[in-house]
């Protein structure tokens, strides 16, 4: 279940107002700037995607092992760890602001994009984009630390990268046929942001009360 949460947030993050309007911007550099060709695209996209989720899965790592040494102090730590996850879900609510999170441009040389570029790229992202995508992002890493395991912070990391991955490179394909989708997206912009907001709320809840582990446990 920890891990359809996860998955969950990677695909929020992907829909967020920060990351989805810049889609056809990614896409046209996956495409190396040229006449888009399918294949291109799509080997581009799956580099870009590879190159965020190894960066994610070592942050999944880091918390995983941070929270092994911090079980001790679980009580403490799942208050401020779910204190902040609550904190995130207002900033989507709308209740607070936080600009931050807006995230920022980042440019690539999209005539000479390759496999390795795009891979590198994902990278930059990952760490460039950590602002826009922290929200979700921090959300999943305090799930993993609370796993207090190094290999369930990488698996959790693994499945918010799927979320955040697989729509790139089904985009990747569809981009064409994806604009009405993208524009209801764009148009309910409002609605979704405040789901997204009481979504996070729940879970930082459920984090800072200790009862998402007991939830996590009985239903699986």
């Amino acid at each position: 279940m920890q891990y359809i949460i996860s998955f969950l947030e990677g695909i929020i993050t992907f829909i967020s107002p920060c990351l989805l309007p810049m889609l056809p911007i990614y896409i046209s550099y996956f495409a190396g700037g040229g006449q888009r060709n399918t294949k291109k695209t799509v080997v581009n996209a799956a580099g870009f995607v590879l190159g965020f989720t190894v960066v994610f899965i070592l942050m999944g790592a880091l918390a995983g092992t941070a929270g092994r040494f911090l079980k001790e102090y679980s009580t403490i730590v799942n208050i401020i760890l779910g204190s902040i996850v609550i904190i995130f879900g207002f900033n989507y609510i709308g209740l607070l602001k936080f600009s931050i999170f807006n995230g920022r441009r980042i440019s690539a040389d999209v005539n000479n994009m390759s496999f390795i570029s795009a891979f590198i790229f994902g990278a930059v992202f990952s760490i460039g984009w950590t602002p826009c995508v922290g929200v979700f992002l921090g959300s999943a890493l305090a799930l993993a630390s609370q796993q207090a395991h190094i290999l369930e912070g990488m698996l959790m990391l693994l499945a918010y990268s799927m979320g955040l991955g697989i729509p790139f490179i089904i985009s990747a394909v569809l981009i064409d046929g994806l604009k009405e989708t993208f524009c209801w997206i764009k148009r309910n912009y409002d609605i979704i942001n405040k789901i997204c907001g009481v979504f996070l709320v729940i879970v930082g809840i459920l984090m800072a009360t200790g009862d998402i582990g007991r939830l996590l446990a009985f239903l699986s």
